[in-house]
């Protein structure tokens, strides 16, 4: 699965670890991920994200 980044803080979301803290278990895709989900670093939302080269 691939990786997405921040383009404001630079968190990676990695679907192999998901977001535990967040209640989004590993195994999860990005594309997956509830509309509603922000990055757990800055709060912002999934369209700030783009796919890690």
């Amino acid at each position: 699965m691939k990786k997405y980044i921040c383009a404001v803080c630079g968190h990676v979301y990695d679907p192999a670890i998901g977001d535990p803290d967040h209640g989004i278990e590993p195994g999860t895709a990005f594309e997956d991920l509830p509309d509603a989900w922000v990055c757990p670093l800055c709060g912002v939302g999934k369209d700030q994200f783009s796919e890690e080269a």
